[in-house]
């Protein structure tokens, strides 16, 4: 709706006044976003026993990546996986293990010659890394009603 001004005298020309229309409510501030943390990609391990290289070195502290899916495709076309479905894990491993130790480079012949006790515990440890939030369950005691978390068995090495 618009409004006139009241009609001029000679003497004094009065302004006209604004249109008045209804402003939007402002929006609602945002809440206090959390930080966001960023993606965490790779994570340090210490093996139970350690890799023994060549020259009789013991190598414990590594770090390993998250798999992508190309990390868990490309060994499917590895002659030796093709034999052997066993050796999913070994290769599985040697290409997301990104460092063991002061060895320069971490591949499937280093992982084919740790120890079971080294590779059952790689095999854990790449579940839980790259299963984050998948492999646990909020359960409940139904004798004392605690609640607490149960860690699910999962499926072999590279089958996720």
């Amino acid at each position: 709706m618009r409004r006139t001004a009241p009609r001029a005298t000679a003497a004094a020309v009065a302004e006209p006044e604004p249109e008045q229309t209804v402003a939007p409510a402002p929006a609602p501030a945002p809440a206090a976003a959390a930080p966001v943390q960023p993606l965490r990609t790779e994570f340090e391990f210490e093996l139970p026993r350690g890799y023994v290289d060549d020259s009789g070195t013991v190598h414990r502290h590594g770090v390993m990546r998250l798999a992508t899916a190309r990390d868990e495709l490309v060994p499917l076309r590895d002659m030796r996986v093709q034999e052997n479905p066993a050796y999913l894990s070994v290769v599985l491993l040697g290409r997301v293990i990104t460092r063991l130790g002061t060895l320069p480079l971490v591949h499937d012949g280093v992982v084919e010659n740790m120890f079971a006790s080294d590779l059952a515990f790689l095999q854990d440890f790449y579940r839980q890394v790259n299963a984050e939030g998948h492999t646990r369950a909020a359960v409940t005691c139904p004798h004392c009603e605690e609640p607490f978390e149960v860690e699910l068995g999962g499926s072999r090495l590279g089958e996720s």
